[in-house]
Parts: structure tokens; C-alpha cells; sequence
């Protein structure tokens, strides 16, 4: 009886393996095509998410500048939150959700205080290709003020009639 049991047992046990596999395959096939086809997906235009302003004048520049970005994911894309690093840069937030294939803008504004520039805005979204649905925007440069120039101020090392 259990060599019958066996010969009955075994071309079951082969089937089973087969169908195992098979499972599996389709398991991570449909859960590959699930995570890249589904939400909301954010890409800015900005190379490394930065914006470098350069070298600027204080009171020749608004300090305004604007990150532009696409949703490329098949759900709307909903910006939860924009803030920054400090009260120095200040971030506006798109106020509808952006639609796929559609494109959106953060605008930011630096005070424009006289030195060097690093700050990072944190964009919080529904995007589903970053990290918690959240991506960091950098901008970076330096401010300077121009130095007035006074014509009835002597200068210095110029040799003058008086001595």
C-alpha cells in the first residue's frame, strides 16, 4: 500500500513545484508592473533639484526664483507642504493638485541678505518615485552690495597739488 501511496504522491509533488513557480513568476511580474504604473510622480527641471543664483547685487535682484516641475506619475500630484530652513527663504506652494503630464511651480524668495547663499526648501507630496514623498530644493549663490562710490570723497594714494 505505500508504495502505491508513493507512485500516486509523487506526479502531484511535481505539479505542485511547477505551479509554485508559476505563482511566483506571475506574483513579481504583476507586483513589478504595479509599483511603476501606480500614483503620482514628481521631476523638477533644476539639475540636482538646485538653484544656483550666482553672484548678485543686493539691490539689483527681487531674490525671486522658480522651481518648475512635471508629474509624470498617472495620478494627481498634491504638494502637502513647502517649507524652509530658516524665515530668510520663503516658498509658495502650488494651491491645486497637478494633473499627470502636467507641470507645476514652486516659487522661492530669499531676503537677499549680503553674504553667501545655502538653503534648502523641503517640498512634501503624494509622490510615490521619492523617498516619503519628499524632495529637497537647494539654492545656493552670494548676495553683495555694491559699494557707493562718492565723487567728493579724496581717494587715497593719489598724489594731489597740496603736497
Amino acid at each position: 500500500m505505500r508504495i502505491y501511496q508513493k507512485k500516486v504522491l509523487l506526479p502531484n509533488l511535481k505539479l505542485t513545484k511547477k505551479m509554485k513557480k508559476l505563482l511566483i513568476v506571475l506574483a513579481f511580474v504583476g507586483f513589478t508592473f504595479s509599483v511603476n504604473a501606480q500614483g503620482a510622480k514628481i521631476e523638477f527641471v533644476a539639475k540636482d533639484n538646485t538653484m544656483d543664483y550666482g553672484t548678485v547685487y543686493k539691490d539689483e535682484d527681487s531674490g525671486v526664483r522658480t522651481f518648475e516641475f512635471k508629474n509624470t506619475g498617472d495620478a494627481p500630484l498634491i504638494v502637502t507642504n513647502v517649507q524652509s530652513t530658516c524665515g530668510c527663504t520663503v516658498p509658495s506652494k502650488p494651491t491645486e493638485p497637478i494633473m499627470p503630464g502636467k507641470t507645476g511651480k514652486i516659487d522661492v524668495k530669499y531676503n537677499m541678505s549680503p553674504g553667501p547663499i545655502r538653503k534648502t526648501i523641503t517640498v512634501e507630496t503624494n509622490a510615490t518615485n521619492v523617498d516619503g514623498g519628499r524632495v529637497a530644493l537647494k539654492i545656493k549663490g552670494e548676495v553683495l552690495v555694491k559699494e557707493a562710490v562718492n565723487v567728493l570723497e579724496k581717494k587715497k594714494g593719489i598724489m594731489s597739488a597740496d603736497n
